[in-house]
């Protein structure tokens, strides 16, 4: 009886989709460089971790209304000339961020700094589908966010390095370098001509009155806030309670990456299979099972275990949000990916405020809990949009 013949290998990406993988390691590193550094921008500018938490706060605010305003305003502009030019602006703002004095100007620039994260990763998913074969659209927009998980891994560790080390101001100024040097990247490597289709208002209403395509962007919203509400403060939580060093916070934050790079690449290879639905389900209840299991965390061991689910679920889940919101309707891809990273930054911000409140109000050791909530109700949310929605796949 004749063999069955071998499954062909899955064709290989482009090679244009790695300047958007290291544009998206740029942003992440340089909107996780704020968390990483909390301890010593804190120490520096003589200011309460509280305060120094409200850069997070307003530069995902910034992030979360710029995100589907940007994908209005942008609509008709050549891909490689805007995300070149949001990757050079951000590194200019990163350059001079380094430079000011005090909180009050630093907040001025970071803001302004954050307007390049809410053009280059909402339309840099959004012409991925220009880029390649239909077939392979989901792999290669959690490829390029694979740039975000890189970051977790090697970015913000090395920022959270040089910031105890060198102060945040050199943080700030290696990831300047690295936004310039992307830039030039993006530059010379994207074609002239990428323009994904501008949605007309029409085409905005059908967006947000999809319940499919709302559900899921609720979804992430929930989830990023149950995220951020510890995350953002994972520097002075871990100096406060487990009494870390710089170079064993450092070495955390790179632990913690690691897991998250590996849970998006096995996401990428395994989305296509499992359905984006599940695999998003499967990414939040791995983060809600790290904060249940919060409160054994007390060594620095039991800690880099406990957050392995949240490591290999957090990055995933995103990218999977991304897949199933071009999978549910490609034709509104560039609204549909916008609103959804408004979301991850609307939730961050959420997430940032009421933590830094929290710990304002003395209860930085119930942080976990309050995360806890808002992640079993975006699975809760997740599940009920699968079962009633038939093209939430």
């Amino acid at each position: 009886m004749p063999k069955a013949p071998a499954p062909e290998p899955a064709t290989p990406l482009p090679q244009v989709l790695w300047p958007l993988l290291m544009g998206n390691f740029v942003i992440g590193t340089g909107v996780m460089v704020v968390p990483g550094t909390l301890n010593d921008i804190s120490s520096s500018l003589a200011i309460p971790v509280a305060v120094a938490g409200q850069l997070i706060t307003a530069a995902a605010v910034v992030m979360c209304i710029g995100a589907p305003l940007f994908a209005s305003v942008v609509a008709g502009w050549d891909r490689r000339r805007l995300l070149a030019l949001s990757l050079l602006w951000y590194g200019v703002f990163l350059g001079l961020s380094a430079l000011m004095p005090d909180f009050a100007s630093l907040m001025v620039m970071r803001v302004l700094a954050v307007l390049a994260p809410a053009i280059f990763t909402p339309q840099a998913a959004a012409c991925v589908g220009l880029l390649v074969a239909p077939h392979q659209r989901g792999r290669a927009i959690t490829f390029i966010f694979l740039g975000w998980s890189v970051a977790s891994v090697l970015g913000m560790p090395l920022g959270a390095w040089i910031g105890g080390t060198l102060g945040w101001r050199s943080a700030f100024a290696f990831v300047a370098l690295l936004s310039l040097i992307s830039a030039l990247w993006v530059w010379r490597a994207l074609p002239n001509g990428i323009r994904p289709p501008a949605l007309s208002r029409a085409a905005w209403g059908e967006t947000l009155q999809s319940k499919a395509l709302m559900l899921c962007v609720l979804v992430t919203l929930l989830f990023s806030a149950g995220q951020f509400v510890l995350f953002s403060y994972f520097a002075p939580y871990f100096k406060a309670q487990l009494q870390t060093t710089p170079v064993q916070l450092s070495l955390l934050f790179a632990w913690f990456g690691a897991f998250g790079l590996m849970g998006n690449m096995v996401m990428s290879r395994q989305i296509d299979r499992i359905g984006a639905s599940r695999a998003v389900m499967w990414g939040v209840g791995g983060m809600a099972l790290s904060l249940l299991l919060w409160p054994l965390g007390t060594s620095l061991m039991l800690t880099a275990l406990i957050i392995i689910p949240w490591g290999l679920g957090c990055f995933s889940s995103n990218s999977a949000q991304q897949a199933r919101l071009v999978g549910i309707a490609p034709a509104l891809a560039s609204g549909s990916i916008a609103l959804n990273t408004s979301a991850i930054y609307a939730g961050q911000a959420l997430g940032a405020g009421s933590g830094g409140w929290l710990i304002a109000h003395g209860a930085m050791s119930s942080l976990h809990w309050f995360g806890l909530v808002a992640l079993l109700a975006a699975m809760g949310v997740s599940g009920w949009a699968t079962r009633r929605t038939p093209n939430l796949k």
